[in-house]
């Protein structure tokens, strides 16, 4: 169990312009994801101010958004990184599970990553992800690097309302799934 008081705002800036975004996707009629809120148990509460002030996890999350584009289901996570290198104990294998299982579903699965150190944001498709995954499993870097995200994801660009414009990076993403399974290259 961890507890809210110690890693409860990490990502909180990503969190909150991939909401907003998400808010002007919806307005637009363009998509439809929530955020899904983590259960906690709070443990203690600022009485005056009526705050939780600490709090345990009550069970694992799965990702941090899930929704429909489109008609399209998706599903991803949003990370931030202040370094050039991203750790993968970052993503919890409980995670990894879920977003494999939404794939086989018919799904589609991602990571949205800010290199904040860059001040770039970075669409991370799935198999990318799993294929970091699958190297540290088997021995490998139990990270990746900014060099190595930035060569196998899309960057994600900024436009009007939409300050984490992640469709365009999704509908590539679509693109090369369908190429493949063409037996085309990505």
């Amino acid at each position: 169990m961890g507890t809210w008081k110690t890693r409860g705002l990490r990502g909180s800036t990503l969190e909150e312009l991939i909401n907003r975004t998400n808010e002007s996707y919806r307005e637009k009629g363009l998509a439809l994801i929530q955020k899904i809120p983590t259960p906690i148990t709070p443990i203690e509460i600022d009485k005056a101010s009526r705050h939780i002030t600490l709090a345990y996890f009550d069970m694992k999350s799965t990702v941090d958004y899930i929704g429909a584009v489109q008609g399209i289901p998706v599903c991803f996570d949003a990370k931030e990184c202040a370094v050039r290198t991203f750790p993968l104990q970052n993503i919890h294998p409980h995670q990894i599970a879920f977003m494999r299982e939404f794939e086989k579903q018919g799904g589609v699965a991602f990571i949205i990553l800010s290199f904040t150190s860059q001040g770039e944001i970075y669409y991370v498709p799935f198999d990318v992800i799993a294929g970091f995954w699958k190297r540290m499993e088997d021995g490998g870097r139990k990270s990746f690097t900014y060099e190595e995200a930035a060569a196998k994801a899309w960057k994600i660009r900024s436009c009007r309302d939409m300050l984490v414009h992640y469709l365009e990076e999704l509908q590539l993403d679509l693109d090369r799934k369908e190429a493949l399974e063409q037996g085309g290259t990505p």
